[in-house]
């Protein structure tokens, strides 16, 4: 179910909201959105490239929070710097999602996670 959930925030939920928020410009709004995905390209530096149980929060480079807050300045930009922003922090909310649904299977699991304080933090303020 991690899975489906991850890629539909990845894939559909982009969809809907360049369809409904962007409906003159739907489809290139949609493809940009598509094109922010390019900043997993960060994962190659990663060793090993992929791990199903890493949170990618804070340990890529393009994941971290300087750069989740660049990504928030976009915000303040004229397109395309906006949309850009915005497909980049819906994927730094979903890749966040996804780690918090690690962090609820597996607390001890992610206790090496740079990210930790953080999941801990959220995890007890909906708690």
């Amino acid at each position: 179910m991690q899975t489906l959930i991850h890629y539909f925030l990845h894939l559909g939920f982009p969809f809907l909201i360049a369809f409904i928020f962007f409906r003159k410009d739907w489809k290139k709004v949609y493809l940009i959105f598509l094109l922010t995905m390019l900043v997993d390209l960060d994962h190659v530096l990663a060793d090993p490239i992929f791990q199903a149980n890493r949170c990618s929060i804070q340990f890529h480079p393009l994941h971290s929070y300087p750069a989740i807050l660049v990504y928030a300045f976009l915000l303040f930009m004229k397109r395309p710097f906006r949309i850009i922003g915005i497909g980049l922090l819906l994927h730094m909310l979903t890749d966040l999602i996804d780690c918090m649904m690690m962090f609820n299977a597996c607390k001890q699991c992610l206790v090496q996670a740079p990210a930790f304080d953080l999941l801990n933090f959220i995890h007890s303020f909906f708690s």
